[in-house]
């Protein structure tokens, strides 16, 4: 008996796998093909350790721009010609607008070949992001346990998601708002199945979790209609519009896209936490009625819908901080700085997800009552 009831909860478990592999084998299938951007094959790339700084010169250009030239030793330390010793260049210019160090011996570096010459792209940096990413898995691992196993498998299947459908398809030229849905439907589905389990408390958060990003998608097609929007909110929207897709990029889309995508993490929170605790108060008290099953889950939601709120609009300023300090810094007007179209995505990301959010609220409740209210 005890084995029968351990293999049925384990099956939802195993088909959810399935049907995430599935999703994205054919999703990575449709999307990939026709994308016409490949830069890998331009120019060769390796990972390298600094030996001996060999040269620094510096020079200076019509009095006002200085130009610093590293002449360095490195060994290639990953790939075919791991171990062979090679000599680098690193420059630095004050035409270049991000600042960069100057190598050091020991230093983990990337290097770019060019014309028969090695030159610094960049520090290399995973490594570490790597060991902070273990770190983190560890921990889920040991206060989560079988959850935190689910939430790192929810969160993998996601990011693939994101990289290996959503991303090709843009590139491809396919249709960026079915794409972004068809992605954002799938990554609740996954993420409830996986952390819950197939059953009432999952099926009752996905419906307010769809419900909330419905929301949230039409009210941006309306606030993108209604404010004119073009999509060309900074330099890199305007490199999208240069990339060689078969089909021109649509920003508008994007903005579409971006918006439901940074709302569904926030939306699919609230609906687990309403469903989750009115789950637990169900099991405490059985024979509640639709009525307060539901009056209890406005109450829930009032307490997480204002924490989430502010996750929600906090992670859109924090995400875009450097852009506001110097948009800031460079406006004539704060009229001028609040009507900024860049600004106004921003604020339109905000008010969107967290409508969103505040009509997930009900929606779960709603469900939830007429799920659990029912044996």
């Amino acid at each position: 008996m005890r084995k029968n009831r351990r293999a049925s909860s384990i099956i939802p478990y195993l088909a959810t796998v399935l049907f995430a592999l599935a999703f994205l084998y054919a999703g990575s299938g449709v999307a990939v093909p026709g994308m016409a951007i490949d830069y890998r094959d331009e120019y060769l790339t390796a990972e390298a350790r600094v030996g001996r700084i060999i040269n620094i010169s510096e020079d200076s250009f019509a009095e006002e721009w200085n130009s610093t030239t590293v002449t360095f030793e490195a060994r290639i330390t990953k790939g075919a010609a791991k171990n062979e010793a090679i000599t680098a260049i690193q420059t630095i210019s004050d035409f270049i607008d991000m600042e960069t160090r100057i190598v050091s011996a020991g230093n983990k570096v990337i290097l770019a070949l060019d014309a028969d010459e090695w030159h610094f792209v960049d520090y290399l940096r995973i490594d570490k992001i790597q060991l902070l990413a273990a770190a983190f898995v560890v921990l889920l691992l040991l206060f989560g346990r079988g959850k935190g196993l689910a939430a790192i498998l929810a969160l993998g299947f996601t990011c693939a998601a994101i990289f290996a459908v959503f991303i090709p398809s843009i590139l491809s030229g396919k249709n960026i708002y079915i794409s972004s849905v068809t992605v954002c439907v799938y990554s609740v589905i996954v993420t409830l199945f996986l952390l819950n389990g197939i059953n009432k408390k999952s099926l009752a958060a996905a419906a307010g979790c769809f419900g909330g990003i419905i929301a949230a998608g039409i009210l941006t097609l309306v606030m993108n209609s209604a404010l004119g929007l073009t999509g060309l909110t900074d330099t890199d929207a305007r490199y999208l519009l240069q990339l060689p897709a078969p089909n021109p990029i649509d920003l508008k889309a994007v903005i579409f896209a971006g918006i439901i995508i940074g709302a569904a993490g926030a939306v699919m929170d609230v609906a687990i936490s309403i469903s989750s605790a009115l789950w637990e108060l169900k099991t405490q008290a059985p024979r509640l009625p639709f009525r307060k099953i539901f009056a209890s889950g406005l109450n829930i939601g009032r307490d997480v819908m204002g924490s989430m709120t502010n996750t929600l609009v906090l992670a859109y300023i924090g995400g875009s901080l450097p852009v506001i300090l110097l948009l800031i810094v460079h406006a004539g007007s704060y009229t001028e700085l609040l009507n900024r179209e860049m600004v106004i995505v921003e604020f339109l990301q905000a008010i969107a997800g967290s409508m969103g959010i505040l009509l997930t609220m009900p929606l779960t409740a709603l469900t939830c009552a007429a799920l659990y209210s029912k044996n």
